[in-house]
């Protein structure tokens, strides 16, 4: 088929790469193409991160319990992951795609929405010039992708996911019955895990049958969706944003951030993230010799939709301990029922520690900063007590002396 003009307003596009962590093992050791792969660790409590297609020929998938990937397939090679390797091969990815356009959002380690709308201008065979990005992509890099291409983000990711892999799909808004609509309602972006079995429960099977319901404002989809009902109208009637967020550079801030392997809810894991992150976040403040007053969070949910919250403390830090409490704080209070799919930390308000050495110059600073968290506890349980009860010892030692004079 020849398409000559995509006829869109804006052209919004959906980039994601085909079982990327698999394909990256693929790249270091060709050996493993067209073997059934299992990114993960074995043993108890294993979790499948991501595997290749030959495995999910077998019903392997992500978020499987690998004890259970190995009975589906018993000659299962499992890697435990070279994340440092995947994360320089998402750069390269990213950097490739911003060859095109520079309106690039990443969705995760290996996705991306971008809006291609000017760059695609003048092309006389859209299909060609996408065919091509993803044939120099794959010469250039090794990765493969799937690319979907529409008006709003929603459609472009719908798209992306319509062919794996290496896939290449446009979806015009007249498009969305013909397409969609007879898709499986689990397989609608948006839509969880644990919506699509109460969907289900009451008679909605597809993407179709869904729309049905959401257009006669029906009360059960409704109680199930929440405040999600008209999002979802307006997606498939092909009403979606379609705004592209760039992440803009903050000299005042460092942060880092991570996608988890797989989305989750798990309190203990997602802690795990905020540790490797606040160690991150610490070790570069202390390189640069930095010093923050605030500590930010940022999370995305499974629709992509980012989330921060903050804390601003008096005394600025830059160790990790303080940065990994402050943060695991603002996670429990705020978004500890919420299934993440990325989190983030961000040391803000910075100050260059030369500066806080010249405002203390007659202080230990570390040890003014342990004395003043110390002082600070003391005072509340005081407040508790209604009472001046407690002291530290270096008052008392003061007092002693005093005394003694």
């Amino acid at each position: 088929m020849r398409v000559y003009n995509v006829g869109m307003s804006k052209v919004i596009v959906h980039i994601d790469l085909n079982a990327f962590f698999a394909r990256c093992e693929e790249i270091k050791d060709p050996s493993l193409e067209n073997k059934p792969v299992a990114i993960g660790h074995d043993g108890r409590g294993g979790i499948v991160s991501t595997c290749s297609y030959a495995a999910r020929k077998f019903g392997v998938s992500s978020a499987m319990p690998m004890f259970k990937a190995k009975q589906l397939c018993p000659n299962l090679i499992i890697i435990p992951g070279d994340y440092h390797y995947y994360s320089s091969m998402s750069k390269k990815f990213f950097n490739f795609v911003r060859r095109y356009t520079k309106l690039v959002e990443p969705a995760s380690i290996d996705e991306c929405f971008a809006d291609f709308t000017e760059t695609v201008k003048g092309q006389s065979d859209v299909v060609f010039f996408f065919r091509k990005l993803q044939a120099d992509l794959f010469k250039e890099t090794g990765l493969k992708c799937s690319i979907g291409v529409s008006t709003t983000r929603f459609l472009a990711k719908m798209a992306s996911d319509y062919q794996k892999p290496m896939g290449l799909t446009i979806i015009h808004k007249r498009d969305i019955e013909n397409i969609l609509f007879p898709l499986k309602v689990e397989s609608m972006f948006g839509v969880g895990k644990r919506t699509a079995p109460r969907l289900k429960s009451i008679g909605i099977k597809t993407i179709g049958d869904l729309y049905q319901k959401l257009e006669s404002d029906d009360e059960d989809v409704k109680n199930i969706t929440g405040k999600f009902f008209y999002t979802l109208k307006e997606w498939l009637e092909g009403k979606g944003s379609d705004e592209i967020e760039l992440e803009k550079w903050d000299p005042k801030s460092i942060g880092n951030s991570t996608t988890l392997p797989y989305d989750t809810d798990n309190k203990v894991k997602i802690k795990e993230y905020f540790l490797e992150l606040a160690k991150e976040v610490s070790e570069r403040a202390i390189k640069e010799d930095k010093l923050g007053h605030t500590v930010q969070i940022v999370v995305k949910d499974q629709a992509f939709k980012s989330f921060n919250k903050s804390t601003t403390f008096d005394n600025p830090t830059n160790k990790w301990e303080t940065i990994y409490d402050v943060a695991c704080a603002l996670y429990e209070k705020n978004f500890s029922r919420m299934t993440l799919r990325l989190v983030g930390i961000t040391l803000q308000n910075l100050i260059d520690y030369q500066e806080m050495a010249v405002q203390m110059s007659l202080f230990d600073y570390s040890k003014h900063e342990e004395e003043s968290a110390t002082k600070l506890l003391i005072n509340d349980l005081n407040r508790s007590l209604k009472k001046p009860l407690l002291k530290r010892a270096s008052e008392v030692k003061k007092d002693g002396n005093k005394r003694r004079r």
